[in-house]
C-alpha cells in the first residue's frame, strides 16, 4: 500500500506503506506435456499391463481403459536438485544409506513437473514405519490411525514419510482380488499397487531422485496436461470411501486452476454433504489449505459452484444467495476481491494463520450487515493495525485523500466525519465484527444462517475451535474498548515474516489485515487512474 502526500507521514510513523509486496507466483507453461518425445524404435521392455486388465473397477469411470504405464525422465521437466530442500534431502539420504528404496510421491511431484512450488515434500520407502523411526532416532514420531506415517522434524520443518507396506494394509481393498502380473516387475508392481489407493491420478506419481526416474501408472501426467483432476477409481467409490477426497479435489482445482471431468464433478456436487460428517478438526485442517495458502478466491467460488459453501461457511453462503451471485458466475464482489488481495500476499510455502482469514471473515460479515462509510473502514483498520491506538488512528484515517472503489453495496458514500464522531463509528464496527464473528462460532446462528439459503439442508455445524475465536476476539477488542494493547509494537519495516505469520503472531496478522483492507477499498489501480489523469 503506498500512501501518497498527506499520508507520507503515516509510512514515517508506522511504517506500513513501506511494506514490500511478493509478486504473485506465475505458474511456467507447460511445454514439455504439449511436446511429448517421440518413442524410440527397436526393442521396448517386456509391456507393463493396463491396471484395469487385472482390475476392471480400478479404472476411472471417466476412462474405458486403463492408462499406460510411463516410466518419464525427470529431466523433461527440468528437474533439478536445487528444487528440493534440505530436510527431505537429509531425509531422503538417510534411508537410502540404510538400503531403503525411497521416492518423492504425490503432490509434490505434480507441482514440480508443473514448475509450481510444492506445500511440503512427501516421501514413501520401502522401511516399515518402525524402521523409519528407528532411523531418526529422538526426531520422528509415528502419527494417524487410518494411514499411518511418520513425522520426521528436521530444522523447524516436518517432513512425512509413509510406507509401502503400511499403505498396502491400510488401503480399502479396492485391489483384494489383484495379482501380481507376471509382465511386470516385483518393484513396478509395488509401486502401482500404492498408487493406486491414492486419490487423484496427479497424485499418483512417484519420484526416484536418484534415478532422476518419474514413475506414473494412472496417467497423471497426462491429466495435467488436460488440467484435470480425476480420481483413481470411480468418482462416487472413490468419495463415498473417503468423503474428504471432495474437499482435497476442490482445493486441488483451486489450487492448480484445474476442472474436473463431469463424472467427477457430479458426484463433488451430489455428495456435497457428506463432508459434514468429517470431524471439526479435519473440517478446519481442509478449509485452511484451501483460505490460506494463496488459492482462497478460486476454492469459494468452487466451494459455492458446488454447493458446499453453504455446509462450511453458511453466513458467506447466505451473502451469496442474498446477493444473487450465481453458481457459475465469472463475477466478483467484496468478499471474492478480499480473498483475491489475501492470496497476492501468500503462497503454498507462504501460508496464514488461521486467525487472518477468519478476522476477514468476520470483518466482511459485519459490513454486510451494516455497512459502512470507507473511511471508517479505513479508520478500522489502522486501529487495529496500531493494536487499538484509536487516537493515532483517527489523525491517520482523516489526511486519507484516495478514491475508493464505489463498487461495493458494503461501502456506503463517504461523508465529513468529526474525530469523536469518527471514534464512535470505528468502534460500532468493531461491535459489529465482534457480534459476526460470535455467530460464525454459535450453533443457533449456524443454523439460522443455513435456513436463509434456498434448498440448504438445516445444520448447526462449527468447526471454528475456541482458541482460533480466543485469538480474533483479542484483535477486535483493543479496538472496540479503545485501548492500546498493553506491551503491542507495530511492524515498522517493510518485510512480512512469513514464520511469524504462519503461527498468528499478532503484529503479522494486524499488519497483512490492514493491508488487504486497504488494497480492497482503495484498489492501486484507482490510485494509478488517478495519477494518469492528473
Amino acid at each position: 500500500m503506498a500512501l501518497r502526500s498527506p499520508e507520507l507521514r503515516f509510512a514515517a510513523t508506522s511504517g506500513l506503506g513501506a511494506l514490500s509486496r511478493p509478486s504473485r507466483l506465475t505458474p511456467s507453461p507447460l511445454a514439455a506435456l504439449a511436446t511429448p518425445r517421440r518413442r524410440r524404435r527397436g526393442p521396448s521392455p517386456s509391456p507393463s499391463p493396463s491396471p484395469s486388465d487385472s482390475n476392471p473397477s480400478t479404472a476411472s469411470a471417466d476412462d474405458t481403459e486403463g492408462p499406460e504405464w510411463k516410466k518419464v525422465s525427470a529431466k523433461r521437466f527440468g528437474f533439478k536438485e536445487s528444487m528440493i530442500p534440505d530436510e527431505a534431502w537429509n531425509v531422503l539420504h538417510r534411508l537410502r544409506s540404510r538400503g531403503y528404496d525411497v521416492y518423492l510421491v504425490g503432490g509434490c511431484v505434480r507441482d514440480l513437473i508443473m514448475k509450481k512450488i510444492p506445500k511440503d515434500f512427501d516421501i514413501i520407502t520401502t522401511a516399515d514405519l518402525r524402521q523409519v523411526k528407528d532411523t531418526f532416532t529422538g526426531s520422528a514420531v509415528i502419527v494417524g490411525r487410518r494411514f499411518p506415517i511418520v513425522h520426521v522434524h528436521d530444522n523447524n520443518s516436518i517432513v512425512e514419510v509413509s510406507s509401502f507396506n503400511t499403505y498396502a494394509r491400510g488401503s480399502s481393498g479396492n485391489q483384494a482380488h489383484t495379482s501380481k502380473s507376471p509382465h511386470c516387475s516385483k518393484n513396478d508392481y509395488i509401486r502401482w499397487k500404492n498408487c493406486q489407493g491414492r486419490d487423484f491420478t496427479i497424485n499418483g506419481l512417484m519420484f526416484n531422485p536418484y534415478s532422476e526416474k518419474i514413475y506414473d501408472y494412472l496417467g497423471g501426467i497426462e491429466d495435467i496436461k488436460k488440467a484435470k483432476v480425476r480420481t483413481v477409481i470411480p468418482a462416487g467409490t472413490s468419495f463415498h470411501e473417503d468423503c474428504a477426497r471432495i474437499l482435497r479435489a476442490i482445493r486441488i482445482a483451486a489450487r492448480l486452476g484445474f476442472s474436473f471431468p463431469k463424472e467427477t464433478a457430479y458426484y463433488v456436487r451430489t455428495l456435497a454433504c457428506s463432508v459434514a460428517r468429517l470431524d471439526k478438526g479435519r473440517l478446519l485442517m481442509e478449509v485452511n489449505y484451501m483460505l490460506a495458502y494463496g488459492s482462497a478466491e478460486a476454492s469459494l467460488r468452487l466451494l459455492w459452484r458446488f454447493g458446499l459453501l453453504e455446509h462450511l461457511l453458511p453466513f458467506q453462503a447466505a451473502y451469496f444467495s442474498s446477493t444473487h451471485f450465481k453458481r457459475k458466475d465469472k463475477g466478483t464482489n467484496m468478499l471474492l476481491i478480499l480473498f483475491s488481495k489475501l492470496d497476492s500476499f501468500l503462497a503454498p510455502n507462504r501460508p496464514c494463520h488461521n486467525s487472518l482469514w477468519i478476522s476477514i471473515l468476520a470483518f466482511h460479515e459485519a459490513l454486510v450487515r451494516q455497512p459502512r462509510d470507507p473511511l471508517v473502514v479505513a479508520t478500522f483498520a489502522l486501529a487495529m493495525y496500531l493494536g487499538g491506538d484509536l487516537s493515532l488512528a483517527v489523525d491517520i484515517g482523516q489526511s486519507i485523500n484516495r478514491r475508493h472503489d464505489a463498487g461495493f453495496s458494503e461501502l456506503l458514500e463517504p461523508q465529513v466525519w468529526s474525530d469523536k464522531h469518527l471514534v464512535a463509528e470505528v468502534q460500532g464496527l468493531a461491535t459489529s465484527m465482534r457480534r459476526a464473528l460470535t455467530e460464525m462460532t454459535d450453533e443457533y446462528y449456524v443454523a439460522n444462517a443455513m435456513a436463509k439459503i434456498p434448498q440448504a439442508p438445516s445444520s448447526d455445524l462449527v468447526f471454528i475451535p475456541l482458541q482460533a475465536y480466543l485469538k480474533v476476539l483479542k484483535l477486535i477488542e483493543c479496538v472496540q474498548h479503545g485501548k492500546k494493547e498493553c506491551g503491542y509494537e507495530p511492524k515498522r519495516d517493510g518485510n512480512i515474516d512469513y514464520h511469524s505469520l504462519s503461527h498468528g503472531t499478532p503484529a503479522e496478522v494486524r499488519n497483512l489485515f490492514t493491508l488487504v483492507i486497504f488494497d480492497t477499498i482503495y484498489p492501486p489501480n484507482l490510485e494509478k487512474e488517478d495519477d494518469d489523469s492528473s
